[in-house]
């Protein structure tokens, strides 16, 4: 039956989950990536598959629910990458980069920063302004010591449209009158950066250049590419990419990636999606920019991670190019 089925299913996963969390739980000084959350916006399991579960229940939501969620591949919070970034050349300082701070940001913190003992943020970049991306701002005030105006600002590095679009959503953390402000709040310093390739900026001594992508025919988002040793391209919103962008990331333009890492949020059996690529269309950028690998992020609760590791292993042999599904929780040791 279902039941038996998903019992013994979630046991090997667990078993495998688990091996893969004891290799990936290794302290050292090391950079790191580190997938704080790899969900759509409303993040997996769905709220209606678990109150008004359908006949047969959904599969992944189910599963997701069936183990704890520091082992439960299919369990995604929104997206989100941190940068352990280990500086060897400079200070040898480890300095902790988080890509989007969205709706699940005081989840992940509580699962992820405490089981790899991640000690504080000492930077933020965003890369849009939607509601996955920047609801966890107001969160950062529990990272920071209770001082008030003797506590140093968090850095925040986004785009102009992003910073205006806070300023109203939000402007109590903009207020720069921060004694006037009644309750206490995250202390951030804001800094604009520009939607361009060609201007890099510098997050905690690691040099990133903007990578303007569409979200939506009417909408810019950004992904950022990170790495002197690996090159590294993170673009999490996204539904095309710009010649300009494809030219700065592709082996046949600016150079070969060492990793990509790209949203993914519709399944193959479903059509073209306004604001993100879905899965077959996923394969065909990796196909075109021809990464060395690629992590996909950003799944709704229609991917199952077993399932489709299975698609893009097969795929990944076919094309010579190593494709995976990423997962909450993954730590990747890298040299940037």
């Amino acid at each position: 039956t279902y039941s038996r089925w998903l019992s013994k299913s979630a046991l090997v996963q667990k078993k495998i989950v688990i091996l893969k969390m004891e290799t990936n739980q290794c302290h050292d000084d090391r950079t790191a990536l580190i997938f704080l959350g790899t969900g759509c916006s409303g993040a997996v399991p769905d709220f209606r598959c678990l109150l008004q579960p359908s006949d047969p229940p959904c599969h992944v939501c189910s599963q997701s629910i069936s183990l704890l969620p520091h082992l439960n591949p299919n369990y995604r919070c929104n997206t989100s990458l941190l940068i352990d970034y280990c500086n060897k050349e400079e200070d040898g300082r480890h300095y902790y980069i988080i890509i989007d701070v969205g709706k699940s940001f005081r989840e992940q913190v509580l699962r992820w920063f405490t089981f790899y003992k991640i000690p504080r943020l000492d930077s933020i970049i965003l890369t849009h302004e939607h509601a996955d991306a920047v609801h966890g701002l107001d969160e950062i005030r529990s990272l920071q010591p209770r001082g008030g105006c003797s506590t140093d600002p968090l850095p925040v590095f986004l785009s102009q449209f992003t910073m205006e679009s806070i300023s109203s959503k939000f402007p109590y953390l903009v207020e720069k009158k921060v004694k006037e402000v009644h309750r206490r709040v995250s202390l951030l310093d804001w800094t604009i950066i520009e939607e361009n390739c060609d201007k890099p900026f510098t997050v905690s001594g690691l040099s990133f250049t903007p990578l303007p992508v569409m979200h939506g025919e009417d909408y810019i988002a950004l992904g950022f590419l990170f790495g002197n040793k690996s090159k590294v391209a993170y673009i999490s919103d996204v539904s095309r990419i710009p010649p300009s962008t494809e030219y700065a990331i592709s082996k046949t333009g600016a150079g070969q990636l060492d990793l990509l890492i790209l949203d993914t949020n519709i399944p193959r059996k479903r059509g073209p999606h306004p604001t993100h690529i879905c899965f077959p269309e996923a394969l065909e950028i990796i196909k075109k920019l021809s990464p060395k690998r690629a992590l996909l992020t950003g799944m709704t609760h229609d991917f199952d991670h077993h399932e489709y590791n299975e698609i893009l292993a097969e795929w990944s042999l076919r094309e010579g190019i190593h494709v995976q599904l990423a997962h909450d929780g993954l730590r990747l040791p890298i040299e940037l």
